[in-house]
């Protein structure tokens, strides 16, 4: 199972909602975030700013694509966290065990051709650009410590034209398209419940 959608989309939330209804032992969780390439120790804080993480070239994708064919193969893996270029954080070790249903998230999860071919349910999170906007202010601001100018560089130099080049030419191909502008979590919380519902029925 695929879930692929741009910045601020809510994927976060819907994973979240989603995990909720299986056990730890049905269902394992592969994200392309753990598998961007280490730069944070080169770089300063001002070339942070301008570098460009939203580019398939800054993923690992060889080792993306060899530890889903693995879980695939019922083998376990082990991948060290991903810390957002934050050279203060201690990554842990993540050792994700193979299950009945696997997922995998990511902005690139459709344009990464092998990846995309091994999934069998796409799903694509959309929410309007500027709800959007909103969330990713909200989240860089707050948790991840930038400043209003540095996030709005990124979103307007980085995060719209990716999304427009690497993943909304996808969104027509995928199995299930979710638009999520609502603030309310019960909305989110009962497509969840039908997709798991589907998914139980068909695996379980």
């Amino acid at each position: 199972m695929g879930i692929a959608g741009g910045s601020g989309s809510g994927k976060t939330f819907f994973l979240k909602c989603f995990l909720e209804h299986f056990s730890a032992s049905e269902v394992s969780l592969v994200s392309q975030d753990d598998y961007y390439f280490p730069v944070a120790h080169n770089m300063t804080k001002e070339e942070n700013k301008h570098y460009n993480f939203d580019l398939p070239s800054t993923i690992d994708h060889d080792h993306f694509e060899a530890d889903i064919e693995s879980l695939l193969n019922g083998e376990a893996i082990l991948k060290k966290e991903y810390t957002f270029n934050n050279p203060d954080a201690v990554p842990k070790m993540l050792e994700i065990q193979p299950a009945p249903i696997l997922i995998v998230e990511g902005l690139f999860i459709l344009h990464f051709k092998k990846i995309s071919e091994m999934i069998d349910l796409k799903i694509f999170i959309d929410a309007d650009d500027e709800i959007a906007l909103q969330r990713r202010l909200k989240r860089d601001l707050l948790e991840r410590g930038y400043s209003h100018d540095d996030a709005m560089y990124k979103w307007i130099n980085h995060v719209a034209p990716a999304y427009k080049e690497f993943l909304l030419p996808y969104r027509d191909e995928c199995d299930k398209i979710i638009v999520n502008n609502s603030h309310k979590a019960e909305d989110i919380i009962c497509v969840t419940g039908e997709i798991s519902k589907d998914l139980r029925a068909k695996l379980f």
